[in-house]
C-alpha cells in the first residue's frame, strides 16, 4: 500500500500526462501480478471492478464520524480542515495521528476490508470496520483509502490513463487494452490478460453494462456533413432516459448511463423477454401515450419508484425505443458498421411494435438542406432535435467522436452538481430548497450559481431527505453536501463575477430538471462556461 500511496503522490505532483502514465506503469511493474491487478483497480478510483454490482455504501456522514472519533478533534476544527482541502482524504491525512507512519498495510488488506464493508448492512458495523481499517493506516494511506471510498482520487488520473499504463508495462497495443477493459468492465482482469499476452481472450459479461457511445453537439447541419463522407442516418432525439437492455432466456435487465440497474419499469421486461435469443440493445425509455412520447417531466414521476403501483403504471406508461444492437447470440457487434447493426435490429424486433418496445425510426439525409428540413420538422413535432449518425460507423463505448452528432434547439443549459443547500423561506422554511451548484475544472468543483426555482414541492421534500443524509458540513441554515446530485440548469446569460470561485455567474438560473442518469464526471466544465460566455459576447447563440 505504501508504494501505491507514493505513486499517487508523485502522479498528483505532475501535470504531464506521459509522466503520470510512466509513474503508474513503474508501480505496476514492481508488484506481483495479483497485487498489481488490485492496484490498477484502485488507481482507476474504484473499490471494485466496474462490472460488480456491490457498493461500499460508505458515505460522507460515516467518513466524518470515523474521522471525528479517531482524531478526537471537535467538529469545528474538522470543518475548518475540510474547507482548507475541499476533500475528505486530504482532511484525514492532516487530522489523523502521525504516530502510525504506515507501511504495514497491504493492498490485499484494503481489498479484504472493502469486501467486508460491502457485505455489512448496519451502519454501526460499517463504522467500526472502517475505523479499524483507518487505525491500521498511516496518514497518507488513510488519505487514499478515503479517496477510493469516495470514488475519485482527484490526482488527475482517470481509467484511460491506467489503460495506457498497462499497455506501456507490457508493450501491448493500447487499442487492445482498451477493448479488453471495455468488454470485461474490469481493469484488474485487463491487467492480468495483458500480463499473459492474452487480451484477445476478453469476453463480454452479459448483464454487466458496457459504456454508452456518446454524441457530439453540432451547431448546424453543415457541421455534420463536414465529418460525414456522403450521407447521414437520422433519428428523432427523444427526451427520455438512455438505457441498455440485456436479455438471455427469460431474464432481462435494464441499465442506466450511470451503469445502475433500472427497476422502475417492470412492464418493459415481458416484451423484451419474448424476443428470441441473447442480445444487448441501446435505446431510450420514454413516457408514452397514444403512440406519442410525453415530456421528460412526466417520466420523471416514475424515477426512483422501485416498486411502482398499478395506478402509476397506468397513469404514466412507458416504452423502450431501441436504436442500436451491440451484441446478439454470441456476436459482439461493436465493430460492425451501423447500417448492418440496424439491419439486424430490424430483423430482431420484427415489422410490428411489441408490448412496450419499438424500433426508433431512421431516415437517410444526403444534403445539408435535407438535414435542415428534417431537423425543423422534428422540432415542429415536439422533439428535442435530431441524432445524425455516420452509416459505416462502429460503436465506441464511452467515447464522444465525429460519428454521432446531436442537433438541438439553441437553449443555454449546463449540467451541474449541487455542492451546498440552504433552507428556504416562507412555506419552504423547513425544507432544503436553495441549491448552490458547481462545474468541473481539472479535478476541482467550482461554484457558479444558486437556484431555487424549477422543482416541485414533492421533489424538494424528497431531496431534502437525501441531502440531510449526505451532509458533509452542517452550519444550521446552510449545509455543504456530497456532490452526487446532478441538475440541468437553464439561464439567460453568463456574466463575470467575483462572487463565485469559478469567476462567473449565471443570470436568472432555474432548474430545468434533475439528472439522476448523469454522474459527477459528466457535468459541464469551466471550459464549457467560458465557451458559452465567449459565444454570447460575439453574438453567437450558445449550443447545448
Amino acid at each position: 500500500m505504501r508504494r501505491f500511496v507514493e505513486t499517487c503522490e508523485a502522479v498528483s505532483a505532475t501535470t504531464k500526462k506521459t509522466e503520470k502514465v510512466r509513474l503508474v506503469s513503474k508501480c505496476l511493474r514492481s508488484l506481483p501480478v495479483d497485487d498489481a491487478a488490485q492496484a490498477a483497480i484502485f488507481f482507476a478510483g474504484h473499490a471494485f471492478p466496474r462490472w460488480e454490482e456491490r457498493t461500499l455504501a460508505v458515505g460522507g456522514s460515516l467518513i466524518w464520524q470515523a474521522l471525528e472519533a479517531l482524531s478526537g478533534l471537535p467538529p469545528e476544527r474538522l470543518s475548518q480542515t475540510y474547507r482548507r482541502y475541499g476533500d475528505a482524504g486530504g482532511m484525514a491525512e492532516e487530522v489523523l495521528s502521525s504516530d502510525n507512519p504506515g507501511g504495514e498495510l497491504t493492498l490485499r488488506d484494503v481489498a479484504a476490508t472493502f469486501e467486508n464493508l460491502a457485505a455489512l448492512r448496519g451502519s454501526t458495523q460499517k463504522l467500526e470496520a472502517f475505523k479499524q481499517l483507518l487505525r491500521r493506516a498511516g496518514p497518507g494511506e488513510a488519505k487514499y483509502i478515503i479517496k477510493i471510498v469516495t470514488g475519485d482520487l482527484r490526482i488527475g488520473l482517470k481509467e484511460n490513463l491506467v489503460e495506457e499504463a498497462i499497455a506501456q508495462t507490457f508493450l501491448r497495443p493500447l487499442d487492445l487494452v482498451r477493448r479488453a477493459n471495455m468488454i470485461t468492465a474490469d481493469v484488474g482482469a485487463t491487467f492480468r490478460l495483458a500480463a499473459a499476452d492474452d487480451l484477445a481472450a476478453a469476453r463480454l459479461r452479459l448483464f454487466h453494462p458496457i459504456g454508452f457511445m456518446l454524441a457530439t453537439p453540432a451547431e448546424t447541419p453543415a457541421e455534420v456533413f463536414e465529418s460525414f463522407p456522403a450521407d447521414a442516418l437520422v433519428e428523432d432525439k427523444y427526451d427520455g432516459i438512455r438505457a441498455q437492455a440485456h436479455k438471455s432466456g427469460r431474464t432481462v435487465k435494464l441499465f442506466s448511463r450511470t451503469m445502475d440497474e433500472l427497476l422502475e419499469f417492470p412492464e418493459l421486461f415481458e416484451g423484451l423477454a419474448a424476443l428470441p435469443g441473447e442480445f444487448i440493445l441501446d435505446g431510450e425509455i420514454l413516457a408514452w401515450r397514444d403512440a406519442h412520447p410525453l415530456p421528460f417531466r412526466e417520466l420523471q414521476r416514475r424515477l426512483g419508484r422501485k416498486h411502482p403501483d398499478m395506478w402509476l403504471l397506468l397513469d404514466i406508461p412507458v416504452n423502450f425505443v431501441a436504436f442500436d444492437l451491440l451484441y446478439q447470440d454470441g456476436d459482439l457487434l461493436l465493430d460492425t458498421p451501423l447500417r448492418e447493426r440496424q439491419r439486424r435490429l430490424e430483423q430482431l424486433l420484427g415489422p410490428a411494435p411489441g408490448a412496450h418496445f419499438q424500433l426508433a425510426g431512421s431516415q437517410r439525409c444526403q444534403t445539408v438542406e435535407e438535414l435542415r428540413e428534417t431537423f425543423e420538422n422534428a422540432i415542429l413535432r415536439g422533439q428535442e432535435g435530431l441524432m445524425a449518425k455516420e452509416p459505416g460507423s462502429p460503436y465506441s463505448p464511452g467515447h464522444r467522436g465525429r460519428f454521432w452528432f446531436k442537433l438541438k434547439q439553441p437553449l443555454a443549459t449546463l449540467d451541474v452538481v449541487v455542492t451546498a443547500v440552504e433552507y428556504g423561506h416562507g412555506k419552504r422554511h423547513r425544507v432544503l430548497s436553495d441549491y448552490t451548484f458547481a462545474v468541473r475544472d481539472a479535478g476541482r468543483l467550482l461554484n457558479i450559481g444558486k437556484a431555487y426555482a424549477g422543482l416541485t414541492d414533492a421533489e424538494i421534500r424528497e431531496y431534502t431527505d437525501h441531502f440531510l443524509k449526505h451532509t458533509v458540513e452542517d452550519r444550521g441554515h446552510w449545509r455543504r453536501v456530497e456532490p452526487n446530485v446532478v441538475l440541468e440548469i437553464a439561464f439567460n446569460n453568463i456574466q463575470r463575477s467575483d462572487r463565485h470561485e469559478s469567476g462567473y455567474a449565471l443570470r436568472f438560473p432555474r432548474i430545468v430538471r434533475l439528472r439522476p442518469d448523469k454522474t459527477l464526471g459528466e457535468i459541464d466544465t469551466l471550459e464549457r462556461v467560458k465557451e458559452i460566455y465567449a459565444g454570447q459576447r460575439a453574438g453567437t447563440p450558445p449550443r447545448d
